[in-house]
């Protein structure tokens, strides 16, 4: 990603934030780490963006192996059949703090300090607890676990979309929590109603 900030956010209208929103890498984006991916944009303001890639899993590690090396307890009669832990997918959420993990959630779970509203349907938090609450059979209706995030410093996320880097669409709980991991590249430009066949280098931006 550029590292350019010569945009400020403050020359960008207040309807352009993007927060709660999913951005759409296109093929200008000249980024490999951001080939084809989505992402769900948690923060946006003239302090920078942040979000978290929710179409790549993450190689290195699963669920139930994350829950051992984080020595947090398989409560019996909590898990799914046999005592494993709940299906949940673990993914790439960004190149920045990639061993922080981050959970999106419906709203149904909140913790005072750690859980930070986004939208009427989702909510995010950063905490152990929710790990624990989760592999307890506690946790959220619908969560997606990330392991790191994306970042834009001031007005940089803005001179991507202009440079047609991204696309930017409404977010949705199957774009965001659908198991579909692969699917969901298209689905997001299905919404706008992008073939992704048609899709090349010059396409035009939101």
């Amino acid at each position: 990603m550029s590292q350019n900030t010569d945009t400020p956010f403050s020359d960008i209208p207040h309807d352009r934030y993007l927060e709660g929103k999913m951005l759409i890498a296109m093929p200008t984006m000249g980024d490999d780490r951001f080939s084809r991916t989505l992402i769900y944009m948690c923060a946006h303001s003239d302090e920078g963006a942040m979000g978290l890639v929710v179409n790549k899993l993450e190689a290195s590690i699963n669920f139930p192996d994350l829950l051992e090396q984080l020595e947090i307890p398989k409560a019996s009669g909590s898990m799914g059949e046999g005592g494993s832990p709940p299906i949940m997918h673990v993914l790439h959420g960004g190149p920045v703090e990639t061993g922080r993990g981050f959970v999106l959630h419906s709203p149904d779970y909140h913790q005072e300090e750690t859980t930070l509203p986004i939208s009427q349907n989702i909510a995010m938090t950063a905490s152990v607890e929710i790990l624990r609450d989760i592999a307890r059979g506690k946790g959220p209706d619908h969560a997606m676990l990330a392991l790191g995030y994306a970042g834009w410093a001031p007005g940089q996320l803005e001179q991507e979309i202009q440079s047609n880097g991204w696309l930017h669409c409404e977010a949705d709980n199957d774009l965001v929590f659908g198991p579909d991991i692969d699917g969901k590249y298209d689905q997001a430009l299905a919404k706008l109603g992008i073939d992704v066949s048609f899709l090349s280098g010059e396409a035009g931006h939101a």
